[in-house]
């Protein structure tokens, strides 16, 4: 086929657009926030984030990258990651730099998901059972420690005026169990 048919042919075609939907789309509504709430004494998980909040808290204060960028992803932690833990540590004005480093006496709290009320007693064992795990420290600084601590995930994110918390999700499955623990920031649009 001459080259001017195929050209004349490819101009002819008509230009076709993006197939448009056949079902109606609707705007998704935002999920409720999962509400928090202390870890039971009594779970086998206690003692865990009890034992990986000490390491974790005790490396922050170190202020050592060495120490603390293991525990928050090692060679996996981004550059801008370790920079902006950092400067947490370092901003006079910020939370962990108020819980962590005050003169008075910090203040730890645990928290994990709340149950919802229909779960069974055999789906609670299975969560006890489980090979996975995720909870928040968060830490603060002076009165008694029966003051607010954070609700929701999202009131968890470190920033200026709250509690600094990070987050930490234990793994079994792997043949060197262990933890890795997060620090979030708002808007990463969690719940």
């Amino acid at each position: 086929m001459p080259s001017a048919l195929v050209a004349a042919f490819v101009l002819a075609a008509p230009a076709h657009a993006a197939p448009a939907s056949l079902l109606p789309v609707e705007a998704e509504a935002a999920s409720p926030a999962s509400p928090l709430a202390p870890l039971a004494s009594d779970s086998v998980w206690t003692p865990r984030f009890e034992a990986a909040a000490a390491e974790l808290v005790a490396a922050l204060r170190s202020r050592d990258e060495a120490r603390w960028g293991p525990m928050l992803g090692g060679r996996w932690l981004a550059a801008a990651d370790r920079a902006r833990v950092r400067g947490l540590l370092a901003d006079p004005k910020g939370p962990f730099r108020h819980a962590l480093f005050a003169q008075g006496f910090t203040h730890q709290r645990i928290l994990g998901w709340s149950a919802p009320a229909a779960m069974d007693a055999g789906e609670r064992a299975a969560i006890e059972a489980g090979e996975e795990a995720e909870a928040l420290v968060c830490w603060s600084a002076g009165g008694n420690g029966d003051g607010a601590w954070p609700a929701t995930a999202r009131e968890a994110d470190t920033e200026p005026g709250r509690y600094a918390c990070a987050r930490i999700v234990f793994n079994m499955r792997e043949e060197a169990p262990g933890w890795r623990a997060f620090i979030e920031q708002p808007g990463a649009g969690r719940s």
